[in-house]
């Protein structure tokens, strides 16, 4: 199906996401794990956020289905990164009118969008300096990959994959150390 989808049938992904729907969740779980009485989002609306940004950028270029969830894992963590984001710049003002807060959904505190946005500015620095390091990170944290998987995906061997995971994990910890 992903390659029916890569030669240009977009209509292939109704039928591959129902397939992979359940391991969707787990890695949606996987990203709202760590504080989740912060995110008034629950499981579902990511997956289904992911889907729609997914289908709508049209430009997934997966292989296979390992392959697929580490792009749905990006993605996820690109809707979580993106509304931390813009929680901030509301925070700010934005250039927009007040909105009451009763209105505004709360799912992140300010101190975990803070986090957030630390670990997405450290992971692009590493994927400037190391970008199959920071893959390993994201396939491995945040999809949720064995080192076996991870290094399939990566085709690499599991002692490579191994040696990026602690090297990138332990310049991640240095990195986002508080100051």
């Amino acid at each position: 199906m992903l390659q029916r989808y890569k030669s240009g049938d977009p209509a292939v992904m109704d039928e591959l996401v129902p397939l992979l729907y359940q391991d969707l969740r787990r890695i949606a779980r996987q990203r709202l794990r760590f504080d989740r009485k912060a995110f008034t989002l629950g499981t579902t609306a990511l997956v289904n956020e992911c889907y729609l940004r997914l289908v709508q950028h049209g430009h997934l270029n997966a292989g296979d289905r390992n392959a697929f969830l580490a792009a749905s894992s990006e993605t996820m963590r690109r809707v979580l990164v993106d509304y931390a984001r813009t929680r901030k710049r509301q925070k700010r003002g934005g250039g927009k009118p007040a909105v009451p807060m009763e209105e505004v959904e709360h799912w992140l505190s300010e101190k975990e969008g803070d986090e957030l946005v630390l670990l997405d500015e450290a992971l692009e620095k590493l994927k400037e300096m190391d970008a199959q390091a920071a893959r390993v990170i994201e396939l491995r944290f945040f999809t949720g990959l064995s080192l076996a998987e991870t290094a399939e995906v990566l085709d690499v061997s599991v002692k490579t994959v191994q040696r990026q995971w602690l090297t990138a994990r332990a310049w991640l910890r240095k990195e986002i150390a508080p100051r």
